[in-house]
């Protein structure tokens, strides 16, 4: 914490928009050039570039020193990079070299060294980027921009979701308070900025995983990006489309394979549950309660002496017992495992750590000591493979025992010095390759969960596996879900957790959330419902408190409270269908489930910073509420129609809506045209319980497609076309939407190999009637009955009639008879009109691989 000495007047430094005019800190004039295999090599007055686009659509500029560059990439780096055909051109004219590959151009001005990035179309992807390095060893960069360029990215970064005016500092850090806008620093680091301006975007993804800043506060005219250590190895990943420029850095970083069906339900965390007995009674009560749970988290308190891969022995006399009783109600145990290991010649971790080399040391050989929640702790070295093996082998300790998720925490790696982490000199053997820990730092919590996501994966006999990590570099997503570390029982903190997570989202990480309550100070009951309205719909939704707070459970406020947390918590099972849908798109091209209105709708400058409200895919929208006392809130709603999820009235986008929101209503808005696939939560069919109280896995038995129409006449439609006259007018009066459903066993590999079903919805939605297409793309498991359809935007005397394709190219037509609601239950097809929520539900007979469905609204 800092005190007002801080400020004293002879420590002031003049800060303040500048541009980058006269600056001297660039390369220099190109000196010469050579080409080679991979691309261009420029020699310049004050350091070398090596120009190269080893994949499509994007160019790498590289800073060496000497002949030749050295071009091996980070654990980040996953794309297999090849030689493209390219040509050279020197205009001297111009005084330019251009080298051109088919898909992307790099032109260099050779007077200044300064380069432009251009696409296949012609568009200038960036352009005013310049290179410099220091005889100090830091080298860095800047590239023109405008005053009205916006920034994205960056990861795990706190204030609103435009980055403009600000400054980030790459080094994970361990920073349990304060959580606040200024905070340059937290415990993910993904050096990947997308700047953004006149509706388009390029990516910029610099591959260092030791100190950098980027910094897009400094000049009115540029933004730049300075290094300590590791030189400039930058990516210019072009666009045009937000999209783009997400699809092309994930297929260069990775993307995350397709979680367990539960890891997307319900978490519950405290630091700590402190016996056998109180984790058993936990789930018990929220079984009792009607209260969804699909995981529980074990803080450092379940280990001996905090020893990773043990347990107390008198507060978990059977852990072995507790998680099969655990998994009978569907209940996964996530414990926690930092790197620490604790200094002990008795412990078998430690002993069998020395003996097999695996400690980091220092460049004299001792082994690297210091404090944290053991005391005299070692640390693994994941930078060489045979110590990420041996961490790998030792989660068998926990897949032994049925544990099918791992939670790495303090892998900063924090540690309770001065530094707060380890100290850059400690050397890491790097397969052969030595580096400083100031070299390698922020990659540190990647490789453990790398080695522990392995580890698990080996041990469970095809199951996926679920690691949780508090630190990440690029790439993280591969092995891990991300959660935002040490937040606070703010109302400030729950309003900040939308851009961070949103910005993690177009950072390549998409499965990431905050503690819902917040971890630190004490909750109320309001928040807690607030928050949890809010979590329902973020990627990882998990509930976790710290041992001096008031607790958090969602029975700790009273019954009013708990009727509203188990309200949203069942919501977010309903709409699982939907959301493993999106994770299986996330998985595929790395645009993530939690988006930015700016994604969906870049020519709309409302949405630019937007910062208070999401979309959930590109047809739900969220608008939480994080104030106290507070039963309005101002919605902007997009171009489109939008239906209230809670009252099914319509709004025209394009506008800001004042929407209702008493304690337990958060606004919630669905896109007219979007085909929802969720969960008959509400037992429309069976008038069961909600299938949200079974364990969330395998073929959901009870989906339902919602569809929501337009109920608008032809003639409004027309008339509103005509007022907007833009490219949308055919879609206003037929538009088309198309979902595809996806489904696997939720708890295997077996999705890798084909075994998953996959159905495209597509929905034509003019003013007299809707039609609705069903067909089957891919299907390798069976048991599913068919997808019963929920249809808002018709009258209650809408007519339906569908038309059904079999295998042998038969056509059958009928029209559907309508039952009431009981009778509809009770057979095999029909419609019915619910008048409660004026909905009308079709059931269709099962067993066709095509089938068309025609409602005629009114």
């Amino acid at each position: 914490m800092e005190t007002s000495e801080s400020i004293r007047p002879d420590k002031a430094v003049e800060t303040g928009t500048q541009t980058m005019e006269g600056s001297t800190a660039t390369l220099g004039r190109v000196l010469g050039y050579q080409a080679d295999k991979q691309g261009v090599l420029l020699y310049c007055e004050h350091g070398n570039i090596a120009v190269s686009s080893p994949v499509k659509e994007l160019v790498r500029f590289t800073l060496f020193t000497g002949t030749h560059p050295e071009l091996s990439t980070s654990v980040a780096v996953i794309e297999e990079f090849e030689s493209r055909h390219f040509e050279v051109d020197e205009d001297a004219d111009l005084n330019r070299l251009t080298v051109k590959w088919a898909d992307v151009t790099a032109v260099v001005h050779l007077q200044d060294s300064t380069c432009e990035v251009v696409t296949h179309t012609g568009q200038r992807a960036v352009e005013g980027l310049q290179f410099y390095q220091t005889t100090e060893g830091n080298a860095g960069l800047s590239a023109a921009a405008h005053p009205q360029t916006h920034y994205y990215g960056l990861g795990e970064k706190t204030s609103f979701l435009d980055k403009r005016g600000e400054s980030y500092t790459m080094w994970n850090s361990d920073v349990y308070a304060p959580h606040v806008p200024e905070i340059e620093a937290l415990y993910v680091s993904i050096p990947f900025l997308i700047p953004f301006d006149q509706n388009q975007a390029y990516g910029l993804f610099l591959d260092n995983t030791g100190h950098s800043t980027f910094d897009m506060r400094q000049f009115e005219d540029a933004f730049e990006v300075r290094t300590k250590t590791g030189g400039v190895d930058v990516y210019v990943i072009t666009g045009p489309l937000l999209k783009d420029v997400i699809r092309r850095y994930t297929a260069l970083t990775g993307r995350m394979p397709v979680p367990p069906k539960w890891a997307l339900g319900y978490h519950q965390s405290r630091y700590s549950y402190m016996s056998q007995d109180e984790v058993l009674e936990l789930a018990r009560t929220f079984r009792t309660k009607r209260i969804p749970l699909s995981a529980v988290y074990l803080d450092i308190h379940y280990m001996r002496d905090y020893r990773v891969f043990t347990f107390n022995g008198q507060r978990f006399p059977n852990p072995k017992a507790m998680m099969d009783e655990l998994m009978e109600m569907g209940v996964r145990v996530v414990p926690i495992v930092d790197p620490g290991v604790k200094q002990d010649a008795r412990y078998s971790i430690y002993r069998s750590g020395v003996e097999g080399n695996h400690f980091c040391r220092t460049l004299e050989g001792d082994i690297y000591i210091d404090d944290v929640w053991p005391g005299a702790s070692a640390f693994p070295d994941f930078t060489d493979d045979r110590t990420a093996q041996w961490w790998s082998e030792n989660q068998q300790f926990y897949t032994d025992l049925g544990v099918r998720g791992i939670w790495n925490d303090m892998n900063e790696p924090a540690v309770f010095n001065e530094s707060k982490t380890m100290p850059g000199h400690i050397m890491h053997h790097n397969n052969g390759n030595p580096k400083t820990h100031e070299e390698l730092h922020n990659v540190y919590g990647t490789l453990m969960s790398r080695a522990t996501y392995k580890g698990l994966k080996d041990g469970l006999g095809g199951e996926r596996p679920f690691v949780l990590t508090r630190s990440g570099y690029a790439g993280i997503q591969r092995y891990a879900a991300v959660w935002t570390g040490d937040n606070r029982s703010f109302w400030e903190h729950m309003a900040m957790a939308m851009p961070m997570v949103l910005n993690l989202g177009l950072s390549g990480v998409t499965f990431s959330g905050p503690d819902v309550g917040g971890f630190a100070h004490h909750a109320s009951g309001e928040l807690l419902a607030r928050w949890t309205q809010m979590g329902a719909f973020f990627p990882f939704f998990r509930n976790h408190s710290a041992l001096d707070t008031v607790r958090q459970e969602p029975w700790s406020f009273g019954e009013e409270i708990e009727g509203i947390v188990r309200r949203y918590i069942q919501l977010r099972y309903q709409f699982m269908p939907y959301l493993y849908s999106l994770f299986k798109e996330a998985s595929e091209t790395g645009v993530p489930v939690m988006r930015p209105l700016v994604l969906e709708y870049p020519d709309d400058v409302n949405t630019y910073n937007l910062s208070d409200e999401f979309l959930v895919g590109k047809d739900v929208l969220v608008a939480p509420v994080y104030r106290p006392d507070t039963r309005h809130r101002s919605v902007y709603l997009p171009k489109g129609i939008w239906v209230n999820y809670w009252t099914g009235k319509r709004y025209e986008g394009g506008q800001h809506v004042l929407a209702e929101a008493p304690l337990d209503t958060m606004p919630l808005y669905i896109r007219s045209g979007a085909v929802i696939p969720m969960d008959d939560a509400n037992g429309t069919f069976d008038g069961a319980l909600p299938a949200a109280f079974a364990e969330p896995s395998g073929l959901d038995q009870n989906t339902l497609l919602h569809v929501y129409l337009d109920n608008k006449s032809e003639s409004a439609l027309q008339a509103e076309s005509d007022a907007r006259m833009d490219d949308t007018v055919q879609d206003d009066v037929n538009r088309t939407t198309v979902f595809e459903l996806y489904e696997d066993d939720g708890t295997t590999f077996a999705y890798q190999d084909g075994v998953y079903n996959q159905t495209a919805i597509t929905v034509q939605d003019s003013a007299q009637e809707a039609v609705i297409k069903i067909e089957v793309q891919h299907q390798a498991l069976s048991g599913n009955n068919g997808y019963p359809i929920v249809v808002t935007g018709c009258a209650a005397t809408a007519t339906v009639t569908w038309v059904a394709n079999d295998k042998q190219g038969a056509v059958e037509q009928r029209v559907l008879e309508r039952l009431s609601l009981e009778q509809l239950r009770q057979g095999t097809q029909g419609t019915a009109y619910n008048e409660d929520d004026k909905t009308l539900i079709i059931k269709l007979p099962a067993g066709h691989q095509h089938i068309t469905v025609v409602v005629q609204k009114n």
